[in-house]
């Protein structure tokens, strides 16, 4: 019995066009990895830092200043509902340790 069109599976189709995979090694194995550093060591980190900033203005010139305040928000939001807004507490009093340094006793203070 010969199978029609219809019932073939895509692949098996003569003009079905594979699925290509992106060059270079797995993202986030030993070899990826490996070749981050070595690119990291041929440019060097200013490098980076400057096609990082030459890709920011170009969004703001495309999508304007405001759009970096519309993705941040949403961000904002994606997080409070998926860690809660008890997660801006916790991080909040940890950013406020490191910046007034260690908290000193009533008994520290006193000595001085």
């Amino acid at each position: 019995m010969a199978t029609t069109r219809a019932e073939t599976k895509p692949s098996q189709q003569a003009n079905a066009a594979p699925t290509r995979r992106k060059p270079g090694p797995k993202p986030g194995t030993e070899a990826a990895k490996r070749g981050g550093n070595a690119a990291k060591q041929k440019y060097g980190r200013e490098f980076y830092s400057k096609i990082g900033a030459i890709g920011g203005s170009t969004v703001r010139e495309r999508h304007g200043s405001e759009f970096y305040t519309e993705i941040g928000r949403r961000g904002g939001e994606t997080t409070k509902r998926t860690l809660g807004s008890e997660h801006y507490s916790r991080i909040g009093r940890i950013g406020g340790k490191r910046a007034h340094g260690p908290h000193r006793s009533k008994a520290d203070k006193a000595e001085k």
